[in-house]
């Protein structure tokens, strides 16, 4: 018998083992059954205490903290906990919960892991630029594997929210502006995180975020209002949300933002017809940190009015407000709820408990030896240095700068060539940075005595404090107390030593994220100065442009002769980027978003519907444009260069005309023309010439990474077939109309090549 404990009533123990024993694959009827027997012995305040998601306190990402959870644990007031660090910790609270409590019943520990836990991968918006499933899908199952040796059996993550607007600080959480590529990596993440059977010890629950559109808020502004038609839902915003469901997502975090006017949390559109109805979702529904109290400030009732509202909108866990812990037996005595409302969603946490095994043993995840062996371990950091070096994208390289040699003087010079709490990027809770290298540090690695990197400041992130300061919270702090002419003049004396400049700027770890909304996306001030002071003595610059978001990057352009664009790659960063810098790895990354020109072209995105005046190249009176900035991106979608040539032969169709119930395959030849062996993300764009309703101007619809030796030739094939076709009409019926297609092949979104075929009818 592996029972770890018994509960009070002897029927629900004898129900806890018959469904223990088949717990590894047991059938829904066994689980139906332990449940039951289970809710049967449950008091109303037990059932709603399963609902009931605080924070320790420990790592606090709101404005709220609760306190005394370990009596609230006791009483059965709490369904599990989030952010708790360290496998000895969760144990002793486990403990509590299943030997103090009256039932007995395991808690479910959550974390922000959200791209790696101490060994920490790029942040989601690189990674996606990798356009590497099979790379994505293997940081999502090592940040399983670590974080559940550490105790933890649930992650709040993937957040596939799409984002057409720089603004938005969280973009860097997501994967850009595509529904296509992001579907197919919400599918590798939720994989990557669950695997093939929860009752693995490696792996844990994943929870898709933030449903549903927090990518498009007004103004780019984080939290804001959210005002979007169906059909935009439908076609463009809902695609990676259901992907993650048919993928067997175990959880849902809803969004703050409102839907058509009410609040996602209290959006029963949303949460039950969408979510659970149309899509069958049967996992469980938190909520976002404090999304239910904060619907007060939306007008929407008090606390307990909005927690009413919540749970009849199908919300099954409170995280933090205490909105259902603290307001549905009233709400219930008063006839505002039903018992039978909160015991769909009692049931669908303790679902979820049963699925991870806890029910078994609630120690599943608390082996005090895992941490030593299966964290930070030498494998883990390979795997991550690796994978940054894929997402890197080069967007200039004027006279075959790159790759550097290691020789001479190289000048590495800008705030963020000496911190190593900026390497990893924002949403990085889990990370120990002490532990991470510097670029610096990386850097001089790499040269070794080949060569001398000589090592300034040069400015500060940018000229006002407090804004740095804002920042750089959480222990990023870098600002230098020297005066800006004082770290110019250190910078200067440095650059004027040196064969060539490596500058590394942009943006800090938490300039984006969370709550990190800008309105100018320009790089800062004193980054800004300081580049144009080393422009004027005439040694070759290498930017390497840190951020978590597409930024504007004119004169960067227009005065550098080469840049990198390199994110925050992660705990293993620094060498990754050297890996790329000095060429023992060849850039291949593509980008996942638009790069504006001006943020007043936001928001921007390459699968936008034609209007009935077109732009073209320059500005024209009484078309859709602009006065002083054409319409063009500066970097489009998909878009990256390498150190070796890539060229595409002429694009073929098997056929230019498709019967609905067939496919036809469109098919190119890419060689490698250059001298690096290296890979290319090849890319298929549709667009639908005439339909029921405007249809975009392209669409990503295949894509594929190869990887070609110097010389080498490979025919690329994608087939295309109905389903490719397919979008939500005004009625929201998914169809595909008969009709003229273009089929576009090509490096990027802007550079491809073009054929057309017939849909019969």
């Amino acid at each position: 018998m592996r029972v770890k404990y018994l509960f009070v009533s002897a029927a629900v123990a004898l129900a806890s083992l018959t469904a223990c024993q088949s717990n590894s694959g047991g059938s829904d009827a066994e689980m139906d059954k332990f449940i039951d027997n289970l809710m049967g012995e449950m008091t109303l305040h037990e059932k709603i205490g399963q609902l009931n998601l605080p924070v320790t306190g420990e790592i606090v990402t709101g404005q709220a903290k609760s306190s005394d959870v370990a009596e609230k644990i006791k009483k059965g007031e709490v369904g599990g906990l989030f952010n708790l660090k360290g496998v000895e910790k969760i144990r002793e609270v486990q403990r509590v919960a299943v030997e103090e409590s009256r039932l007995k019943i395991p808690l479910i520990f959550g974390m922000d892991v959200i791209h790696g836990y101490e060994t920490v991968f790029p942040i989601p918006l690189a990674l996606s630029c990798s356009w590497d499933m099979a790379a994505i899908e293997k940081s999502a199952q090592i940040a399983a594997k670590e974080a559940s040796a550490d105790g933890i059996c649930w992650t709040f993550s993937p957040m596939v929210d799409i984002c057409r607007d720089a603004r938005w600080g969280r973009m860097s959480e997501g994967s850009g502006e595509d529904p296509f590529l992001g579907s197919a990596i919400a599918k590798a993440m939720v994989k990557g995180y669950q695997g093939d059977n929860l009752q693995d010890s490696t792996t844990i629950m994943a929870c898709v975020k933030h449903f549903a559109l927090y990518g498009a808020p007004e103004a780019g502004r984080d939290y804001n209002t959210v005002d979007m038609s169906r059909i935009a839902m439908y076609n463009y915003y809902f695609s990676p949300y259901k992907a993650a469901v048919e993928a067997g997502v175990g959880s849902a975090m809803s969004s703050f933002n409102v839907v058509d006017g009410i609040p996602a949390t209290a959006n029963k559109w949303l949460m039950t017809d969408v979510l659970r109805n149309q899509w069958g979702f049967d996992g469980f529904v938190v909520t976002d940190y404090t999304a239910i109290s904060e619907m007060i400030d939306h007008g929407m009732g008090d606390l307990q009015q909005v927690s009413a509202l919540a749970l009849k909108a199908g919300i099954d866990m409170d995280m933090v407000a205490d909105g259902f812990i603290g307001t549905l037996e009233k709400s219930l005595q008063e006839g505002k709820i039903t018992e039978e409302d909160i015991d769909k969603a009692c049931r669908r946490i303790l679902e979820a408990k049963y699925k991870l095994g806890l029910f078994e043993n609630p120690y599943k995840y608390c082996n005090v030896d895992r941490p030593k062996n299966d964290i930070f371990t030498a494998e883990n950091r390979a795997a991550a240095r690796d994978i940054a070096a894929e997402t890197f994208v080069l967007l200039k390289n004027e006279g075959n700068l790159l790759p550097l040699q290691r020789k001479g003087r190289i000048a590495l010079i800008g705030p963020l060539a000496d911190t190593k709490a900026n390497m990893p990027g924002t949403w990085s809770v889990a990370a120990v940075s002490e532990r991470y290298k510097s670029l610096y540090e990386g850097m001089k690695d790499a040269v070794g005595d080949k060569g001398e990197v000589l090592y300034a400041k040069g400015c500060n992130l940018c000229y006002d404090a407090t804004l740095e300061a804002n920042a750089t919270m959480f222990g990023r702090e870098m600002r230098d107390p020297r005066s800006p002419q004082q770290l110019t003049a250190e910078a200067l004396g440095v650059a004027q030593r040196a064969d060539v400049i490596v500058f590394a700027g942009g943006e800090s770890s938490e300039f984006s994220g969370e709550s990190s909304s800008r309105s100018n996306i320009d790089l800062p001030d004193a980054q800004l100065d300081l580049l144009k002071a080393l422009k004027k003595t005439g040694k070759p610059i290498v930017m390497l442009n840190f951020a978590g978001r597409s930024t504007v990057m004119n004169w960067e352009n227009d005065n550098l002769p080469a840049i990198l664009q390199v994110w925050f790659g992660g705990s293993e960063a620094a060498d990754a980027i050297c890996d790329v810098l000095f060429g023992d790895k060849v850039p291949s990354g593509k980008l996942t978003t638009s790069f504006p020109k001006a943020v007043g072209q936001l928001p921007l995105y390459y699968n936008y519907l034609n209007t009935g005046r077109p732009a073209g190249k320059w500005f024209s009176k009484y078309r859709s444009n602009y006065l002083d900035v054409d319409n063009e991106p500066l970097y489009p979608f998909g878009y990256g260069l390498s150190y070796t040539t890539f060229t595409y032969g002429d694009l073929t169709l098997s056929s230019d005309v498709m019967e609905p119930s067939a496919t036809i395959t469109a098919t190119v030849k890419v060689t490698n023309t250059g001298n690096y062996d290296a890979a290319e993300v090849v890319q298929l764009y549709i667009r639908d010439m005439v339909g029921s309703i405007s249809r975009p101007v392209k669409e990503l619809k295949g894509f594929e990474r190869i990887f070609l030796k110097k010389g080498e030739s490979r025919d690329v094939t994608f087939e295309i077939n109905a389903d490719l076709l397919k979008f939500y009409n005004s009625s929201l019926e998914y169809v595909c109309e008969p009709g003229e297609f273009r089929v576009m092949v090509g490096c990027d979104s802007k550079n491809v090549q073009t054929k057309t075929f017939t849909l019969k009818e």
